[in-house]
């Protein structure tokens, strides 16, 4: 014989019990995972804050000076990002907000790679300027 699901709900046997126990608890995690997904979306905060803080290391290191392009960019997309929140677009933010972070370490990488680039440059000057004074004083060195 076929037993109707109505039947299989309310039949006494053990089993039955634990078997309607585990829909409700399906259905319940159903339920609560799509309201889940229909609440209002989350501002992506720790990417904001990574940007502002990129940003922020950027300026204190004085970066203007070498790389004023990237961190006007970063800068820019911070901004960017910040009107996408309002406009409640979030994976927009928070793309914008990444692209800010990683522009900003770019233009602090980039200072830092022109300020050891310098820094080489007037050691090697001083190397030749040595190295020149040495000819010098061996020239006039008679053996």
């Amino acid at each position: 014989m076929k037993k109707h699901i109505a039947d299989t709900l309310v039949s006494a046997e053990p089993l039955s019990g634990v078997r309607f126990g585990k829909r409700w608890l399906l259905l319940a995690s159903a339920v609560a995972l799509l309201s889940g997904c229909a609440s209002a979306p989350v501002p992506p905060t720790a990417e904001m804050q990574a940007a502002e803080r990129a940003i922020g290391t950027a300026e204190q290191a004085q970066v203007v000076r070498y790389t004023t392009v990237e961190l006007d960019t970063a800068r820019k997309e911070l901004a960017a990002a910040r009107l996408a929140i309002t406009e409640e677009n979030m994976p927009q933010a928070k793309r914008l907000a990444l692209q800010a972070q990683l522009n900003a370490e770019l233009a602090l990488a980039r200072a830092e790679l022109i300020k050891a680039q310098a820094v080489n440059k007037d050691m090697q000057q001083s190397i030749d300027a040595v190295q020149q004074e040495a000819q010098r004083n061996m020239s006039g060195v008679k053996l």
